[in-house]
């Protein structure tokens, strides 16, 4: 049974690794149901207090993922056309590889701030936060995700 527990949460584990690139797909919270998983086998390779360490932080990580963009985009003067334009471009951009992914999020956020009305550089300037919002979120998400990667093979081993 311990085998079936770790392939399952393998597949979680990369399940939240190719979540932390697609905003449809929680990353983090699928690579802690991975941890937990290993919880089942017959010696737990995790301490109560390391899960709930890992828990608090997929917390604020999935929080912050939700926030960070909205600062940025606010911070550089975007508007709500803007964040939309960047997760619409993020989702649009996957289909076109690690390019895509990356430049799908700025090019539509700018193209959300010109159909809300805005001028080429108010709109220029939103969708680089927007932008930089978007990484800063996915670079956390990758971190907190690698992470937990990183100690669920090393608790197979």
């Amino acid at each position: 049974m311990d085998l079936v527990w770790a392939v399952i949460g393998g597949i979680l584990m990369l399940a939240g690794i190719i979540g932390c690139l697609l905003p449809f797909i929680p990353g983090p919270p699928l690579s802690f149901l991975g941890l937990l998983l290993l919880q089942l086998r017959e010696t737990a390779p995790f301490t109560t207090q390391f899960l709930i360490l890992w828990a608090v932080i997929v917390i604020v990580i999935t929080a912050l993922d939700y926030l960070v963009p909205i600062y940025g985009t606010k911070r550089f003067g975007g508007t709500k056309y803007g964040l939309w334009g960047c997760t619409i471009g993020l989702i649009a951009g996957f289909w076109f590889g690690p390019v895509g992914i990356i430049a799908g999020p700025f090019l539509g956020a700018l193209l959300g701030e010109w159909l809300g009305n805005r001028n080429s550089d108010q709109a220029f300037k939103a969708a680089i936060g927007s932008f930089v919002g978007f990484l800063v979120g996915t670079v956390l998400k990758l971190i907190a995700s690698g992470v937990m990667t990183y100690y669920f093979i090393a608790s197979l081993i």
